[in-house]
Parts: structure tokens; sequence; C-alpha cells
């Protein structure tokens, strides 16, 4: 039998895209640096990986941009960094237990990576900033905002069940009827696992992509802190209810595919309601949870509307 492993050393398509996306966002003026940020005597080691402006203008607003589970950062906003790179200092940061980011800290709450991004922010001397999140990014992004209030000026929120309950498991609000099956898919460790992956994240899903394209992603995206990243996902979900949401005050866009089979769109007007008056609502017609990848250009357009048109 042909052995793929093999042929994935010879040449990976995902690791040569991966270069490409590297090489776009230093054309883009951004470095990668990745930061200790483990305290002076503290026996727990955390280091984050950022993308960040190679000069700095602090004349200029800060964007934190925020992935989500899947492919990395890069390939997340690759399409959509040069919009904001003229107007803004741009970090884009891996997530703990994404790419080159870590910590042996056991807490695998979003609020703790919330407080982890502050400190690496802060290390960047960056101290105000507004934030897009896709996913599990947002998450991240909206816990920010409520522990950091005078940090986060605005906030994006996509696809971004933040208002989930954990009764909504039992209740089927989710197509999938367990956390196990949703692990599963989430971090894929096998070609029919990526395909359902890709099934629930798109309207209309690439069909035919050949079982070694997705063996190579797998093997180059999805294979590194696999118990950790199931970890963060239980986290979130565990004794979740939306009476413990703390509110948020800074204006904020929701953004969502209609058709998102992994965050219902009934979690968006959940959310919208949740945070009030602060915050509008656009909901992308024939798009699903890959909204920013399947409706880029819309997407990008009610990001500039938002985070650009108003200063």
């Amino acid at each position: 039998m042909f052995d793929h492993m093999k042929l994935l050393r010879c040449f990976s398509f995902t690791a040569s895209r991966d270069w490409l996306f590297r090489q776009s966002f230093a054309n883009a003026g951004l470095r990668s640096v990745v930061t200790d940020l483990s305290h002076g005597n503290s026996i727990a080691s955390t280091t984050m990986h950022c993308w960040i402006p190679k000069t700095p203008n602090r004349t200029k607003p800060n964007l934190l941009l925020l992935h989500g589970f899947g492919a990395n950062a890069m390939w997340q906003y690759g399409e959509h960094l040069r919009a904001f790179t003229g107007r803004f200092n741009v970090y884009v940061p891996d997530l703990l237990f994404f790419g080159l980011s870590s910590t042996s800290e056991q807490n695998r709450t979003e609020s703790f990576q919330a407080r982890c991004l502050m400190r690496l922010m802060e290390a960047h001397g960056v101290h105000r900033m507004s934030i897009v999140g896709i996913s599990y990014g947002g998450f991240v992004g909206y816990s920010l905002a409520a522990q950091f209030p005078e940090k986060v000026e605005k906030l994006v929120l996509c696809c971004a069940g933040v208002c989930l309950e954990e009764k909504d498991m039992e209740d089927g609000l989710f197509k999938v009827p367990n956390l196990e099956e949703a692990t599963g898919i989430l971090i894929p460790q096998t070609p029919e696992k990526l395909k359902e992956l890709i099934r629930f994240s798109f309207v209309k899903p690439m069909k035919g992509v050949p079982s070694f394209f997705l063996w190579d992603f797998i093997d180059v995206m999805c294979t590194e802190f696999v118990e950790e990243k199931r970890d963060l996902i239980k986290s979130i979900l565990k004794d979740r209810r939306l009476s413990d949401l703390p509110r948020i005050n800074q204006k904020s866009l929701v953004i969502w595919g209609e058709e998102d089979q992994i965050f219902p769109l009934e979690l968006g007007y959940r959310l919208k309601r949740h945070i009030g008056e602060n915050a509008e609502i656009v909901v992308i017609k024939k798009a699903g949870h890959a909204v920013n990848l399947e409706k880029s250009k819309e997407f990008l357009k009610h990001l500039k509307s938002f985070l650009i048109d108003s200063l």
C-alpha cells in the first residue's frame, strides 16, 4: 500500500501554502515574534507567538485579530490583512495551544487565554485596541472586553457562540449529539472527520478532495496539542449559563453566516440581545460557519465599515 506519509515528507501542499502566507504577512509589514510571559518566580511557563508590526506607528489605532479552530491565524486572516495594515497597527497572535503558543498552566478557560493575551499586548506596548474574533477567537475577544473594558475600544464577534449554554447540547440546538462528537470534528484526526468539519463549515463545501490532501492538512495543522485543544472546547461548555456571562459596553458588531451549522444563527441573535443597544448584527446569506472564507469580500466589507469608516 502506498505510504502517504512518505509523500508528505517530500511535498506538503499545506506547508507550502503556509510558507506563502508567512511571506505575505512579512510583505505586509509584520514580523513573527515569540514572547515569554512566564512570571519571574512562577513554575508555569507560558509563551505566545504573535505577528506584530515591524515598525509600529503610535499615532495609529491598534487592531487585534483572533483566530478560531481549524487552520491557523494566517489562513483565517490572510485575505483580509492588507485591508487593515495601512490604517492600524495589526497584531495577529496564536492563541494558547495553537501554532507556537503554549503554557504549562492547567487553566483552559477563555478568561485565562484573555489574560495571557493582555499580558502579551502590554509586552508589545499596546494598551488600547479594537478586536476581531472569529469563532473561538470571539470567546476570547469577548472575555478581553469584559475583563479589560478600558483597553478594548470596538469588538467584532464572528460566528462566536459566546451565549451558548451547557443545556443547549441536551436541548438539541447543535447538529452533533454530544461533546465528544463535537471535539472529534473540530480537531479532526482522520480524513473522514476533516470532511465532516468542511461540510459543517461551508454551505458549498469542496467535493472530491483527495485523501492525500486531507491527510496532509491534518499532519501539518491538527496533530499538536490535541488533548489541550479538546480541553479548551470542554471548558467552553462546562457549566456555561447565559446568566453568568458578563455584559459588555463596547460598540460591537456581530457577524454570522445564515446557515452556520456549528453555532446556529439563534446564538447570534442571542448575543445581540445580550449586549443590547451597543451591538448591531449582520447576517450573511448563503454562508456557513466559515463565513470569513466563504464570503470573504462581504465579510471584509462589513469589517471595514465598522472599524474604519467611523475612524
